[in-house]
C-alpha cells in the first residue's frame, strides 16, 4: 500500500471496525492506526479501491478537482478542442486515480460507465464536477453502468441520462466521422483505446485488399477506405454492428463498390474466404477475462492467428490484437510466434502496440496496461 497501488486485497485485511456497506467510503490504516488511504468498499477479493492517499471525505470540491486533472491531462495530449478529434477518454479508472471509473466524451455528451458500486453512488457529485470543468460546452451526461456493476446491484440500475439528452451521436476521429451508439452499442459505443493504431493502419491501406475481422462499427475499416484502400471486407457476427458499420461507410462518402459487410463468424469466414488479402486486422474481444480462463484463451488466439496468416498474400501485412488483461505482452508474442509455426510462414515484427495515451497505466498499477497489439509483415 505505501508504494501507492490503488487496490486493497480482502486477504491483506486484518479487521473491518463497525458496519460498512458496499460503496462506503472508508480509511486504510495500519494496525499502529497509522493512515494509509481513502477509498471505496467492495465485498470481494479487491475489497478497497483507493482513490485518495489523504484522509477525510470526499466532497464536491475533491470530485472537481480530481475531473480537472483528468481534463488537464487530455488537454496537454491536445484531445480538448482538437480541430480534427472531439471523442477521447477523460478517465480511465485506476490511470487517473479514480478505481472503477470510465468517463468517455463523444462531442458534447460524456458517457459514464462505473464498475465500483461506490462510483456508481457517487454519480451525482461527478455529474458536478463535469458541469462545472466543461461548462456549456457540455450537453449530456448519460449513464451506462448496468452492464459493468456486480450482478445484484447492477440488476437494479437502468441506464438513462443524468443530465440533458438529445446531443448528436455524430463524432470525429482525425477527420473521420462516425455515429456512435452509446446507448446500446458495446463498452460506451466505441473503442476508443484503438484510435492512434486505426491512424497506423491507415498509413498501410492504400491501394490494398483489406480484410477488417470483428470490425464491430468499422473504426478499422473507415481509416483504411479514406486512405485509399482498393477494397475493405468488414466481418462481424454481430447484425447491429454491421448496421452501424454500413452508416459509417455512407457518412464518410466511401465510393460504391469499395467496400462489403458480412454478418458472420470470423472463423468460419476465414476458412471459407481466398487467400487473396494484402492486410488484414483481427482484434477480437477478449477471449479470457480470468486467470482460470487463459489456456483456452491462448490457444484460441493461437488458431485465429495462424487461420488470418494463412490468408494473406507474400508481403501482406497483419494487425493482430489482445485486449485479455490475463495475457500479458510476453504471452501474447510467444502466441503469434506459435501461430507463425503453425501456419509457416516468415515474420518480421514492425510494430509493437498498445493503449493510446488518453487511456494511461499508473506507474503503480502496471495492471491498467491491457491492450496489446503486433503488426506483421508476412512473406
Amino acid at each position: 500500500m505505501q508504494r501507492f497501488h490503488p487496490w486493497v486485497f480482502s486477504g491483506a485485511v486484518k479487521a473491518i471496525e463497525g458496519q460498512v456497506e458496499d460503496g462506503d467510503v472508508v480509511e486504510v490504516v495500519l494496525e499502529d492506526g497509522h493512515f494509509l488511504a481513502t477509498g471505496h468498499y467492495q465485498d470481494g477479493s479487491i475489497c478497497v479501491r483507493v482513490f485518495s492517499f489523504s484522509p477525510g471525505q470526499p466532497d464536491q470540491a475533491f470530485w472537481n478537482q480530481k475531473i480537472a486533472q483528468a481534463l488537464a491531462c487530455r488537454r496537454a495530449l491536445g484531445l480538448v478542442d482538437g480541430p480534427q478529434t472531439d471523442c477521447y477518454r477523460l478517465v480511465h479508472g485506476e490511470g487517473d486515480g479514480l478505481p472503477g471509473l470510465i468517463i468517455d466524451i463523444y462531442g458534447q455528451t460524456a458517457v459514464i460507465q462505473c464498475h465500483s458500486i461506490g462510483m456508481h453512488r457517487t454519480l451525482d457529485q461527478l455529474v458536478g464536477a463535469l458541469r462545472e470543468n466543461y461548462g456549456n460546452t457540455l450537453a449530456a451526461v448519460y449513464d451506462k453502468s448496468a452492464e459493468t456493476l456486480p450482478t445484484e446491484y447492477g440488476s437494479r440500475v437502468k441506464n438513462s441520462y443524468l443530465f440533458g439528452e438529445g446531443a448528436p451521436h455524430v463524432v470525429q476521429e482525425y477527420g473521420n466521422t462516425f455515429w456512435i451508439d452509446w446507448e446500446s452499442g458495446q463498452k460506451t459505443g466505441f473503442f476508443l483505446d484503438q484510435r492512434e493504431n486505426r491512424r497506423l493502419a491507415g498509413q498501410y491501406a492504400h491501394d490494398k485488399k483489406v480484410l477488417n475481422a470483428f470490425c464491430y462499427t468499422g473504426g478499422f475499416s473507415i481509416y483504411a477506405l479514406q486512405a485509399g484502400a482498393r477494397f475493405v471486407d468488414s466481418v462481424d457476427v454481430s447484425r447491429k454492428a454491421m448496421e452501424i458499420t454500413d452508416r459509417n461507410v455512407q457518412l464518410n462518402e466511401i465510393e460504391p463498390g469499395r467496400h462489403q459487410s458480412h454478418v458472420e463468424d470470423v472463423m468460419a469466414f476465414l476458412k471459407s474466404t481466398e487467400a487473396d488479402y494484402d492486410m488484414m486486422i483481427v482484434d477480437p474481444p477478449a477471449f479470457a477475462k480470468s486467470i482460470k480462463k487463459r489456456h483456452n484463451a491462448v490457444q484460441g488466439y493461437k488458431r485465429l492467428n495462424a487461420l488470418a496468416l494463412s490468408k494473406l498474400k507474400p508481403g501482406g501485412i497483419l494487425f493482430t490484437f489482445s485486449c485479455s488483461q490475463v495475457v500479458d505482452k510476453a504471452l501474447f508474442y510467444n502466441t503469434i510466434v506459435a501461430a507463425a509455426l503453425e501456419a509457416r510462414r516468415q515474420v518480421r515484427v514492425l510494430h509493437h502496440l498498445s493503449q493510446p495515451p488518453d487511456h494511461p497505466v499508473s506507474i503503480f498499477h502496471p495492471e491498467g496496461e491491457y491492450l496489446k497489439g503486433l503488426v506483421l509483415y508476412v512473406e
